[in-house]
């Protein structure tokens, strides 16, 4: 009994915490794990399933008590005490810490760019290096973190530069795969500013490669995506990819 108000209590912490985010009326997509080989209409149907913020975050709240109640299960099922000093309070913890990670599926990206896109004369190759990046493995729920490398030629219009890390943070906070979340950072600066070119190099370390499976530190993973004149003009993303290695 005295563990279950425990639980009561701790629920009310997380879903008070959840109850801060703020809410705006922008229709995001939820992914939905797809089985292999599903056709393409399935995956084209499964894309148009959207939620607007409100309701994503309604959904949050009302399975506060859920997600709160599978880390406890989940902590109590590897064999620890559940009422111990250090564990009591693990599952609120570890339920705020599961809903940090995964707070992209609550922004947009209008809302992030905002009003930080600019009138520019010119078209020189603008790159950010070094971003440092963190995201979610959907097949391990591990993480996976490392430097993100993002660079574009202006058609008129350069962007924030605190932008493209916050952009990257959009598809990075959600549940991923390295290769999916480089093509989904560099489709987005191409959707905000419409540059003549957009290159994204992502190289990130797996925990999943790491702590199990083949247990190989050490190793890295590196995706790009070129976009626009860094995909048709090998010299200029050869430029691109040298400034990136300089």
């Amino acid at each position: 009994m005295e563990n279950m108000n425990a639980l009561k209590n701790d629920l009310q912490n997380c879903c008070e915490h959840m109850s801060q985010y703020e809410i705006a009326k922008e229709e995001i997509v939820i992914p939905e794990v797809l089985p292999r080989r599903q056709s393409e209409n399935s995956k084209e149907a499964a894309k148009k399933k959207t939620k607007t913020r409100e309701q994503f975050l309604e959904h949050r709240r009302k399975n506060a008590s859920n997600l709160l109640r599978s880390c406890a299960n989940i902590i109590e099922s590897l064999g620890e005490d559940i009422t111990r000093e250090g564990i009591k309070k693990t599952p609120q913890r570890m339920a705020q810490a599961l809903s940090f990670f995964t707070e992209g599926y609550e922004m947009s990206l209008s809302e992030v760019v905002n009003d930080a896109i600019f009138s520019a004369e010119s078209s020189d190759m603008v790159i950010i290096r070094n971003i440092e990046i963190f995201s979610m493995c959907e097949h391990h729920f591990l993480p996976f973190f490392g430097k993100l490398h993002v660079g574009y030629l202006p058609r008129g219009h350069i962007i924030g530069l605190s932008k493209i890390p916050r952009i990257a943070e959009i598809f990075s906070k959600r549940l991923q795969v390295q290769e999916r979340l480089t093509v989904e950072i560099g489709q987005a600066i191409q959707e905000a500013i419409k540059p003549l070119a957009v290159g994204v190099i992502l190289e990130c370390t797996h925990l999943c490669m790491v702590m199990r499976g083949v247990q190989k530190p050490g190793s890295s993973t590196v995706t790009s995506s070129m976009l626009g004149l860094f995909r048709e003009d090998g010299e200029l993303r050869k430029d691109f990819l040298s400034s990136i290695n300089r």
